[in-house]
């Protein structure tokens, strides 16, 4: 049996990403992105663009769009549970949404769409630094793209 293994370093030379950001929560969001940022910057990603969206809802629709010139897209906000049910279903709808565009398109959609049920929570995956969420999200973005070119080019 031949086997190949494909391992891929954090190398985003020659990738496009396309971060977008949910203006709900901004606080969170802005930490996500900086952390999103700061990752392709370290992986020496070629381009990045940045899209504001109003909400987690609308993430899903503009990942698509920017899948059609971008090797991966990075969603980004925090949907933080309030006194009523709604927060559960605004999250099952973003995270559904995000993957039928990676599945549809081919294109890596990471998620650095923050589900939590206080507020501090989301603070504190929001800092600067190695737990930040979105720089997370941005390395899996940037990994899966890389792999996906790896796989094309045989």
């Amino acid at each position: 049996m031949k086997r190949t293994d494909i391992l891929i370093e954090l190398d985003g030379s020659g990738l496009r990403v396309g971060l977008v950001a949910a203006e709900f929560n901004r606080s969170i969001a802005d930490g996500l992105l900086d952390g999103a940022i700061k990752a392709c910057e370290d992986a020496g990603v070629d381009s990045t663009t940045v899209v504001r969206v109003g909400g987690a809802l609308e993430l899903a629709v503009v990942a698509k769009h920017l899948s059609v010139d971008h090797d991966a897209v990075v969603a980004i906000g925090a949907v933080i549970e309030g006194d009523t049910d709604h927060y559960r279903f605004v999250a099952a709808e973003a995270f559904s949404g995000l993957g039928r565009v990676a599945t549809d398109t081919g294109v890596p959609v990471a998620s650095a769409v923050l589900t939590v049920t206080e507020f501090g929570q989301a603070q504190e995956r929001a800092l600067a630094g190695p737990a930040n969420k979105g720089y997370e999200a941005a390395h899996a973005a940037i990994t899966a793209a890389r792999a996906i070119r790896s796989i094309r080019n045989g």
